[in-house]
């Protein structure tokens, strides 16, 4: 059996273990944060512009002001290519001349049971209903059934008020004028009577215009107001001119941009359309503009 061999440790081995052994353990490095940076504030006058900012969008008057803009840039559009001076209202369903700042309408039965506070409430770009001519008899016997309603309850809403009679010329023009007059109690701030004349009913010019001076002259006498002449602009230029130009005139011409009566024509009211829709009222009705200022206006009304 051979003898048995000691192992040797390698001198070098055991001086590197004796170092790893006597050698302490260094601490570990750490790496360094780069300092933060420092946020400048918000200047204060800057934080104010955005608080206000944030209120003007939270606002309904902001979106109500967008919203006037986009209705009025809508209304641009659709006025590209339309006369500037007649111009579309939604509302009225129907085009109102410009120029005007004075409107109105007439009625009678035929728009039946009328809430006139809905009438007077009624608006848009400034156009709304400031007067009204109410039919109040026709002939010597016919008086409207809704004359007396609309005749008070008119004026409560604030709509300046003024009577009508339809006229027939084969009738007594004096007779006409006493009935009319019966049937309606003028008072101060009431715009004056008016007579509408738009048909001969089988009688010559002569007698027409012969009885029509009779119901005027009656109505001037009482009243000490000279009445209004309502006629369609046609059977005004045929009948009527040149025989009653010193009183004061509402011509009948629809749907035009300005009416040509000529410039010698005495014409205050003109009935531009017959189809306006207006609130309160359940049928078409007749719209008119006033030719003058709210100045006048006023210099027109009975005093």
């Amino acid at each position: 059996m051979p003898p048995v061999q000691k192992k040797t440790t390698n001198p070098a081995r055991r001086q590197v273990s004796a170092k790893k052994i006597l050698q302490p353990n260094k601490p570990a490095t750490r790496k360094r944060k780069a300092p933060a940076k420092k946020t400048k504030p918000f200047p204060l006058a800057l934080k104010f512009a955005i608080a206000a900012l944030l209120l003007i969008l939270a606002s309904p008057l902001y979106y109500g002001y967008i919203l006037k803009m986009f209705i009025s840039a809508k209304q641009w559009v659709m006025d590209i290519g339309e006369d500037p001076n007649y111009r579309s209202y939604k509302s009225y369903a129907i085009r109102i001349p410009k120029g005007y700042e004075i409107h109105g309408i007439d009625v009678s039965s035929y728009q039946g049971k009328i809430d006139w506070k809905m009438v007077r409430a009624m608006k848009e770009d400034k156009v709304k209903v400031d007067f009204a001519f109410i039919k109040a008899t026709q002939g010597i016997s016919g008086v409207d059934p809704y004359f007396q309603r609309n005749w008070r309850e008119a004026p409560k809403a604030g709509v300046t008020c003024g009577a009508y009679h339809y006229f027939i010329p084969r009738k007594s023009g004096l007779w006409q004028a006493r009935f009319f007059l019966q049937t309606v109690k003028f008072e101060t701030g009431d715009l004056p009577p008016v007579v509408d004349v738009e048909e001969l009913s089988g009688v010559e010019p002569q007698k027409m215009r012969a009885e029509l001076k009779d119901f005027l002259d009656h109505i001037e006498q009482k009243t000490k107001v000279r009445p209004i002449i309502y006629s369609g602009l046609v059977f005004y230029r045929d009948y009527l001119k040149g025989h009653f130009d010193d009183y004061p005139l509402w011509i009948a011409h629809y749907y035009q941009a300005e009416l040509k009566a000529g410039a010698k024509t005495k014409w205050f009211f003109w009935q531009h359309s017959d189809r306006a829709k207006i609130s309160g009222i359940n049928h078409v009705v007749d719209f008119n503009v006033f030719r003058g200022d709210s100045l006048s206006f006023q210099q027109m009304l009975i005093r």
